[in-house]
């Protein structure tokens, strides 16, 4: 992940606390899109208060890293950019190096012996602790509840234009405990956002020109299950759907278990809910995902996406697999792979297992060899470039409709609502735009093609 773009703000309630102070910040993320979204909440807070995004360390009065654990190669990114950040810490001592994320939750200690140079380190989402360090910060105790976790595309040289999407956490931790997961060790046990809360910061992301929306949580649809009489997920997408305004609304990480009858029900009476399931699976085989705990099996899983299908004609998949799992034999693995083969997933996220100490799994003998791990991973990888190749190549000739999230490489670019990725060229101003696009070619990862109507 790269770090998040700046954020568009709502108006200000004070000139004073607007005015710039000449201060510049510096966000770097690593990680899901819950880190994107919290690295979108401290850029707010530093803006509110004048600080300007930069996009050079070395010019920033603070520097921000957003942590990640779940795989020990993002770990040892993490160290790495805090390492090479001691030279700009040594040159000028009075800025403040501040670390947040799954890495530091239960590790302060041990982190601060390890990176003495760091100034602070705070949970995810424990926003306030930024008052440590920056005392403007301290004029926002009765705001910082309402400030987005959005951002606006500055990265393509349309500072203050507000963002074409938007992400916003609805529920924060995870109480489940699956055996290879670090996750609920360092974010908790699932918390929910009250309705209203959420569906106020919807209403002013939309105000500024927001039109997608993803809701998003370590377990999105366990949401609501901790606030009784505040409605689960459905409510929520209800209420969110009758927005004005609103074009698209997606969800994302689900557990199978929890993917109920009335949240796909729901997904398909609603006008902005995006036909796109995301739904990770993590193995094919019953016995593998017993013992990563993941409490559900396959044919659950297929039972999920085949209703999501049914009720969601056209309806994308995306799914994620662990592969070298401890004690996986060839005859599970070919289990994992039947199953994709079967399915036909629209994207899949695709991870070689690696023990992430604190975890049950992290116990057990790692004992599938690295050259094997690569070998399932290839296959997987090349299973599904066929599989997306055929996907895609049936919408040769069709028309999409893509909301147009910026440019890539002198092209626009967006995606489909079943979050398809198109590139296509145009000399008009697209930024946000609904674009009916012809697609005259296709490849295994996303589509091209020429606009087709007026844009919307």
């Amino acid at each position: 992940m790269v770090s998040a773009p700046v954020i568009q703000l709502r108006p200000a309630t004070s000139p004073a606390r607007m005015a710039p102070n000449g201060k510049r910040f510096f966000i770097w993320t690593i990680g899901c899109q819950m880190n994107e979204a919290d690295s979108a909440k401290v850029a707010a807070m530093l803006q509110e208060v004048g600080y300007r995004r930069t996009e050079d360390e070395n010019d920033a009065d603070i520097v921000v890293l957003n942590s990640c654990v779940v795989r020990q190669a993002s770990e040892d990114k993490v160290a790495g950019k805090l390492n090479a950040l001691a030279r700009i810490k040594r040159e000028r001592p009075g800025m403040p190096l501040v670390l947040t994320g799954c890495m530091v939750t239960n590790q302060q200690d041990a982190l601060r012996q390890r990176f003495p140079h760091v100034d602070l380190f705070f949970d995810p989402s424990d926003f306030g602790q930024l008052r440590r360090v920056v005392p403007e910060l301290d004029d926002l105790d009765d705001d910082l509840a309402d400030l987005p976790h959005y951002y606006a595309p500055e990265s393509l040289g349309l500072a203050g234009q507000a963002g074409v999407t938007a992400y916003i956490p609805i529920i924060y931790g995870c109480n489940f405990l699956c055996s290879y997961c670090i996750v609920p060790y360092r974010r908790g046990q699932e918390t929910s956002r009250p309705l209203a809360d959420i569906v106020r910061e919807v209403e002013g992301l939309v105000a500024s020109g927001v039109r997608e929306v993803t809701l998003l949580g370590q377990t999105v649809n366990a949401y609501g299950r901790d606030l009784p009489g505040e409605g689960q997920l459905p409510a929520l997408l209800r209420a969110v759907d009758a927005i004005p305004g609103l074009e698209r609304l997606r969800f994302l990480t689900s557990h199978p278990k929890y993917m109920s009858d009335e949240i796909i029900d729901t997904m398909g009476e609603l006008d902005s809910t995006c036909e796109h399931m995301n739904l990770p699976v993590q193995a094919g085989d019953n016995e593998i995902l017993r013992r990563m705990r993941r409490t559900y099996t396959r044919d659950l899983w297929l039972d999920r996406i085949e209703r999501s299908r049914r009720v969601m004609p056209g309806c994308t998949v995306a799914t994620d697999i662990i592969v070298g799992f401890p004690g996986e034999t060839d005859a599970q693995f070919q289990q994992t792979y039947d199953l994709l083969a079967d399915a036909r997933c629209d994207k899949v996220h695709l991870a070689m297992y690696s023990p992430r100490p604190g975890t049950l799994s992290a116990r057990w003998e790692d004992d599938i060899p690295q050259e094997e791990k690569s070998r399932r991973h290839r296959a997987i990888e090349a299973l599904q470039e066929e599989v997306c190749t055929g996907l895609n190549a049936v919408r040769l000739g069709t028309a999409v409709e893509v909301l147009v999230e910026g440019r890539a490489k002198g092209r626009w670019t967006g995606r489909t609502r079943g979050n398809t990725l198109v590139h296509f060229d145009d000399d008009r101003e697209l930024l946000g735009k609904l674009v009916d696009v012809h697609v005259t070619r296709t490849s295994p990862w996303f589509l091209m093609g020429e606009p087709a109507g007026l844009p919307r």
